[in-house]
């Protein structure tokens, strides 16, 4: 817990709170008897406290963007695939209690878990701090690295999309080449193809960071076909 709290950069007065957001539901469900509480709850909270944070942010920084532009470049910044970087980076994965089951069937690198428990923490660090505490967070591991992370250009499946949407009968399809590496550490290389041609290829922390990288570098092959 100690090392997770340097990271982060904060140090609990309520370390259960802490526990409570690295509790995964399949290990509350096997503990029940115990009274273990799962980080659920935690995390609805903490999608609300990234939401404000965020939206605060760029409604005093973006003022000259209009709404539609500011929402889509929230979504970017709290989806799933940016939480799920900033809890690779902090190894949250390797922190986590989850149930047998889970544990075994890789629990600890899935997207969707890592990326909810960073929810839960940020909650955690709200309940425990305060709001500028949280917002401290934020700002650290997701508003910081703007500019560092092209958050606002991410998600290039959508723009890929609509680049071969303009013409009819093209289908894209992502499939996964390959992965190395521990898992607490995994790379995954992806590929996209457009009617079954390969048009790009990718490698990223999580399979949909490596599916982004594989459109982006299908964005740039077709911009290079249509000079």
């Amino acid at each position: 817990m100690e090392d997770l709290e340097a990271k982060l950069g904060y140090h609990f007065k309520n370390r259960a709170l802490l526990e409570t957001a690295l509790t995964h539901s399949s290990y509350a469900n096997e503990n029940r008897a115990r009274g273990v509480e799962c980080n659920e709850r935690l995390e609805f909270l903490g999608d609300s406290v990234l939401g404000l944070v965020v939206a605060d942010y760029l409604y005093n920084t973006r003022s000259d963007w209009p709404e539609g532009e500011l929402t889509r470049f929230r979504a970017s910044l709290v989806c799933e695939e940016n939480l799920d970087y900033v809890a690779r980076e902090l190894e949250l994965g390797s922190y986590l209690r989850l149930g047998k089951g889970e544990e075994a069937g890789g629990g600890r690198t899935r997207d969707s878990i890592i990326a909810d428990a960073i929810e839960a923490v940020l909650a955690a660090v709200y309940l425990d701090g305060g709001l500028e505490e949280a917002r401290k967070i934020v700002k650290t591991f997701i508003l910081d690295r703007i500019g560092t992370r092209d958050a606002a250009n991410r998600d290039y499946k959508t723009t890929l999309q609509e680049i071969v949407q303009r013409k009819s009968g093209k289908v894209l399809t992502y499939q996964l080449l390959g992965s190395e590496g521990p898992d607490h550490a995994k790379t995954f290389y992806m590929e996209v193809l457009l009617n079954g041609q390969s048009i790009g290829q990718g490698r990223g922390h999580s399979k949909k960071e490596a599916e982004q990288m594989a459109a982006k570098a299908g964005i740039e092959m077709l911009k290079g076909h249509a000079r």
